[in-house]
């Protein structure tokens, strides 16, 4: 099969339509007609995962974050994005992004954040008038306290670092969340009467007079996205058996906790 037909598979699931007027979802770098040889799935795109796309025999990069946010206005050493569209150039890679629209479609990003949950009862948390949506929200299967969601966040996502604020003094049962930088959707969460907002960014001040109102978790922008490979294997994998996937063992993650 052709790049092209696993690039229109992934853009049937989320249509970039969806996509934020902000973004630059899509087509990154390389050629469309040309034949699958293997496709690697990541959050990020290095030199270190299009290197291991070039070792694993995969000439088709799948991430989430797209590589080229800003225009390129040369094509030097200078920075990763150019390192990275010229070494994918020059070993005849392409590289195709899915971002705020598989953030956005039903059944995407952050779907699977909330499969990792075990909620129930889902629903996008801010439909748009166009269609998709941002966020999710859902309910525990059973009433949590506090501490104990902090924790079973912790273990399910590999949380290295969760940020919270004071812990709430009634159970949590209703849960709004979103990927990723998603403190824009934090008063939708309250005006639905959420118990907690899990997301993977959030400011300073944000955290400020909403203790006994809801729960706040952050877990980190890469801990909360980085099953988004997943979820892209899953994805072309029901279309697409036969072709070879290969998810990144890389971590991404520039943040470190020390």
């Amino acid at each position: 099969m052709k790049i092209k037909e696993v690039i229109a598979t992934l853009e049937y699931f989320a249509p970039l339509p969806l996509q934020e007027s902000y973004d630059n979802a899509g087509l990154q770098v390389g050629l469309t007609e040309t034949e699958v040889s293997g496709v690697l799935l990541c959050l990020d795109v290095t030199e270190d995962v299009l290197k291991e796309a070039v070792h694993s025999g995969c000439n088709l990069v799948v991430s989430h974050h797209p590589l080229l946010f800003h225009a390129l206005k040369h094509l030097t050493e200078d920075t990763l994005p150019e390192r990275c569209a010229r070494y994918a150039v020059m070993h005849d890679l392409t590289i195709y992004s899915a971002h705020t629209n598989l953030d956005n479609c039903e059944g995407g990003v952050n779907y699977e954040i909330a499969r990792r949950m075990d909620l129930h009862d889902l629903a996008l948390l801010q439909p748009h008038a166009d269609g998709g949506g941002s966020g999710v929200v859902g309910t525990l299967p059973a009433e949590m306290s506090a501490e104990d969601f902090l924790h079973q966040l912790k273990r399910t996502f590999e949380v290295e670092c969760l940020t919270a604020n004071a812990l709430l003094d009634r159970p949590i049962s209703k849960v709004a969340l979103c990927g990723g930088a998603g403190s824009f959707l934090l008063d939708e969460a309250l005006s639905q009467g959420c118990d907690a907002f899990v997301t993977g960014e959030m400011h300073y001040h944000e955290y400020f007079g909403l203790e006994h109102r809801i729960q706040i978790a952050v877990m980190g922008h890469y801990q909360s996205e980085h099953y988004t490979k997943h979820l892209l294997a899953e994805i072309i994998r029901h279309d697409w058996p036969e072709v070879k996937l290969v998810e990144t063992t890389i971590n991404t993650n520039p943040i470190r906790y020390i």
